[in-house]
C-alpha cells in the first residue's frame, strides 16, 4: 500500500518502513498525559528510545525529530492522496465501513506562531475566528471511521470541498450512492444544486431568520415521530413541506423539528422525498457524532498539535490520525467486551503497558506479564492476522501470556 503510494525515504530503508516509523506519534497517547504539548510529526523525542515502537517500525529504534520531519516535507499532495485512497480502498475491503450515509464537518487547527501564514478560520470550540489550517473531515456515520481528510483548504475553497469529496468518494466507494449530512455553513444553496444534478442525496440545516421563526407558530398538520434509537425516548414534533431556495434548481423537503433539546426549532432540509421523517430526523441526529470523533482526535491523537505552518505537512498529520483512528477501531472488534470502546480507554488497558520481546533469528517473541485486561487479548485468535514482521525481514511474531 505505501509503496504503491510512492513513500520512500532515501535513506536505504525500504519503502514500506517510511509510513509505520509515523505512525506511533499518533498510536501513543502517553504524551497526551505528561506532556502539555502532546506529540505530532515535529515532538517524536519521547519515543526515541521506546523498543517497542521501534520494532514496529521495522528498526532497532524510532529515527529523531529531525528526521521525521524532514522526511514529512518531501511528501506532496499527491502522495498523501494515494495514500489515504489506498488505505480507505483496503478498510472497505474488509468490510470496516457500514452503510452509504456520511458524515462532514470543518475543523480549524489552530496555529499560534509569530511568523505563520495560515488565514483565519472559524474556530467553533473557541468561538471566535483564529490563525490556523481550516481541516475537512468525513466520517462512515455507522461505524464512525474517518474516511476522508483535508488540511490544505482555502476560505475561497471551503464551498467547493462537498464536490471534491464526492469525487474521491467516487474512486474509493464506486458502486454506493452516497447520502451526504452536514451543517448548515457546510456549503451554499448553488453547490447543493451540483449535488443534485449529480444525483447524490443531502441532509442539511437551513439557516433561519426572524421571519421564518415567526411563522413556525402559524404551521398546522404537526407530526409526532419517534427517532429510532435507545437514547432518544421522547417524541418529537416535525412539520413536513416542500420548499424552494435562491440559487438552488428544484423543488426541496423541509422538515421542521421541535421538541429536539433547543429553544429554537430545527429546519432539515434534503432532496430525499422518499425517506421516512424518524430516519431522516434520526440520521441527521447522529450527525454529533464527526464531532464527537474530532473532539477525540484532538484529545487522544493530538489533531490541535500543528506541527508546522505548511499545510500540506498538517494534512499528513490527519492522514495519520485517520490510520490511527482506524486501528484502534479494528482492535476494539476483536476484544471480547470491548468492541465500542474508543482509542484512549483501549490504550490504558491495553496498549500502555510492559511486555518483554525476544528477537532470535526469524522469530520474535512478545511475553506479556500478568495484568488485569491481558486475559481479553489472551483470547484473541491472533492466528488470523498477518504474522510477519518488516524487521528482520520476513520474521515471525508470536505472542506469549503468563
Amino acid at each position: 500500500m505505501t509503496a504503491g503510494a510512492g513513500f520512500s525515504d532515501g535513506t536505504g530503508c525500504t519503502p514500506p518502513s517510511a509510513l509505520p516509523r509515523a505512525c506511533p506519534s499518533r498510536l501513543d497517547g502517553h504524551a497526551a498525559r505528561s506532556n502539555p504539548k502532546p506529540c505530532g510529526l515535529a515532538h517524536v523525542g519521547d519515543h526515541g528510545f521506546d523498543p517497542g515502537l521501534g520494532l514496529f517500525a521495522g528498526l532497532n529504534a524510532l529515527p529523531k525529530c529531525t528526521a521525521m520531519s524532514t522526511y514529512s516535507y518531501s511528501l506532496d499532495a499527491v502522495h498523501i492522496e494515494r495514500l489515504q485512497t489506498a488505505f480507505v480502498r483496503r478498510a472497505a475491503k474488509l468490510g470496516l465501513y457500514g452503510g452509504p450515509f456520511v458524515n462532514l464537518d470543518f475543523h480549524t487547527v489552530p496555529h499560534f506562531g509569530e511568523e505563520s501564514v495560515p488565514e483565519k478560520h472559524w474556530a467553533g470550540a473557541r468561538n471566535k475566528a483564529m490563525k490556523g489550517a481550516l481541516t475537512l473531515i468525513a466520517q462512515d456515520a455507522e461505524s464512525k471511521l474517518m474516511l476522508y481528510t483535508d488540511a490544505d483548504i482555502r476560505k475561497r475553497e471551503a464551498d467547493d470541498q462537498v464536490l471534491e469529496f464526492l469525487s474521491y468518494w467516487r474512486k474509493v466507494r464506486r458502486g454506493v450512492a452516497p447520502t451526504l449530512i452536514f451543517d448548515s455553513r457546510f456549503t451554499t444553496y448553488p453547490k447543493l444544486s451540483q449535488l443534485n444534478a449529480s444525483r447524490v442525496k443531502f441532509i442539511t440545516l437551513r439557516r433561519r431568520g426572524d421571519k421564518m421563526l415567526k411563522a413556525v407558530d402559524n404551521l398546522t398538520d404537526w407530526q409526532r415521530i419517534h427517532i429510532p434509537h435507545d437514547k432518544r425516548k421522547f417524541p418529537r414534533l416535525v412539520h413536513d413541506s416542500t420548499i424552494s431556495l435562491p440559487g438552488y434548481k428544484g423543488p426541496l423537503r423541509q422538515v421542521i423539528v421541535r421538541g429536539n433539546g433547543r429553544e429554537k426549532p430545527a429546519f432539515l432540509i434534503t432532496n430525499d422525498f422518499d425517506m421516512d421523517l424518524a430516519l431522516l430526523v434520526g440520521h441527521y441526529a447522529r450527525r454529533w457524532r464527526v464531532e464527537n470523533g474530532i473532539a477525540e482526535a484532538v484529545k487522544f491523537f493530538h489533531l490541535n498539535a500543528i506541527s508546522s505552518p505548511i499545510l500540506l505537512k498538517v494534512h499528513f498529520d490527519m492522514a495519520l490520525t485517520m490510520i490511527a483512528d482506524t486501528l484502534y477501531t479494528m482492535l476494539a472488534r476483536r476484544l471480547r467486551g470491548f468492541e465500542d470502546c474508543d482509542a484512549p480507554k483501549l490504550h490504558r488497558h491495553f496498549i500502555h503497558g510492559k511486555a518483554t520481546v525476544r528477537v532470535s533469528g526469524k522469530n520474535v517473541s512478545v511475553h506479556f506479564p500478568r495484568r488485569a485486561h491481558n486475559p481479553i487479548l489472551r483470547a484473541v485468535d491472533w492466528s488470523t492476522l498477518p504474522p510477519k514482521l518488516l524487521a528482520p525481514a520476513g520474521a515471525k511474531l508470536t505472542f506469549r501470556f503468563s
